[in-house]
């Protein structure tokens, strides 16, 4: 089954939050699919851990070994979609990219983003619960 992963999902399995293990459980044997800005957020939630000094360095390195070994199957959003869903949901774009992959994928999401995940559920796309 093809499952949408966001960022919020993957970087609790990089640093190894209390989501890891169920994360990890509901995705083994899947295929992870996302939208082709998952690198760039990545290096993002990195930027704000250092900032709210939650991450070191060392940490973050290892953090994007452990983010290269996941394998993502990456999907071209479809920009306009994604414009339209944004408006519709109030979501910023990033966001709503994740949305648009579940549509046009036919598959669920995995966030642990619950402004994310209402908005794709009012948009009747099926969540999966961590």
């Amino acid at each position: 089954m093809n499952i949408v992963i966001d960022t919020s999902a993957l970087i609790a399995v990089i640093v190894a939050e209390s989501e890891r293990n169920k994360i990890v459980e509901l995705t083994t044997g899947n295929t992870l699919i996302g939208p082709g800005s998952i690198p760039w957020e990545i290096g993002n939630a990195f930027s704000v851990m250092f900032k709210r000094n939650r991450l070191s360095l060392d940490e973050a390195q290892k953090g994007i070994a452990i983010f290269a070994a996941i394998p993502l199957r990456y999907i071209e959003p479809d920009f306009v979609k994604a414009v339209t869903i944004s408006k519709q949901t109030n979501l910023y774009a990033y966001d709503a990219y994740f949305i648009d992959c579940a549509i046009r994928q036919k598959a669920p999401l995995l966030t642990l983003d619950q402004k994310l995940k209402t908005a794709a559920q009012s948009l009747n796309i099926t969540t999966m619960e961590v």
